[in-house]
């Protein structure tokens, strides 16, 4: 019942119920409108490129950066948590901003709208991963560790054979968020120029004056990309759960 009603509404919505909304602008039926949907798709390879870029520095990252902050020495934990701290304090859009158009007076470095777009969300999203990691490392027993040392296995092979492999698994639902947060916000790279979704339509809005119709497509093609994305991470859970058994 409740799909049924979505896809009504959703129905009516693209149909239009109102003499005012112009759907043809975005209809593939007719030689503008299929130019159009092709415009606004054009930018789909550099979101998923951008994003995916991102969040595998990220993931890297936050790894690093959380590793030292369990660690018994008090300055690195103090270097982690401060790392943490600030750069979750700084919002993504004064990032991408900071990145493109300050790191190159102070580097003396041309920095692309790719890659400042990359750096900037890399970062921003690493602090997130280092938490979800020093979460996900901290819930494993003390038993697993003495298990590892027992059989004489040093400190990274203890991590990396032991401890990643079960924290990975229970923090796999907290990485997919952020994999679909970080998509959402590789929309802020638009205002630097880059030739993804949200810019695209932005593009096309001044040229054909239909906000609504062009802006709902572009919500349509996030909420696909999305649901692709949140149903890949839960495959991959089922699949890790399977394994475990």
């Amino acid at each position: 019942m409740r799909k049924a009603f979505i896809l009504a509404a959703l129905a009516l919505v693209l149909t239009g119920c109102s003499g005012n909304w112009g759907w043809y602008v975005v209809n593939p039926t007719t030689p503008s409108g299929y130019n159009n949907v092709r415009f606004l798709l054009s930018g789909l390879q550099y979101t998923i490129l951008l994003s995916a870029t991102a969040i595998s520095i990220s993931i890297v990252v936050g790894l690093l950066v959380a590793l030292p902050g369990l660690s018994s020495n008090r300055g690195l934990r103090w270097a982690s948590r401060t790392y943490v701290e600030l750069v979750r304090a700084v919002p993504i859009l004064v990032l991408v901003l900071w990145v493109y158009y300050g790191l190159p007076q102070i580097t003396g470095l041309t920095i692309g709208v790719f890659w400042a777009g990359v750096f900037a969300l890399a970062l921003s999203d690493s602090a997130f991963q280092a938490e979800i990691f020093r979460a996900g490392i901290q819930s494993i027993a003390r038993g697993q560790y003495e298990a590892a040392y027992s059989i004489s296995l040093n400190y990274r092979d203890t991590m990396r054979y032991v401890i990643l492999p079960q924290a990975i698994r229970r923090i796999l639902p907290a990485i997919g968020n952020q994999i679909v947060y970080m998509l959402k916000m590789s929309s802020l790279v638009s205002v630097i120029g880059m030739q993804e979704l949200t810019r695209k339509a932005n593009e096309l809005v001044v040229t054909e004056y239909r906000p609504l119709e062009i802006y709902t497509f572009l919500v349509l093609e996030y909420l696909v990309l999305i649901l692709i994305v949140s149903a890949g991470v839960r495959w991959l859970e089922r699949r890790m759960r399977t394994d475990e058994r």
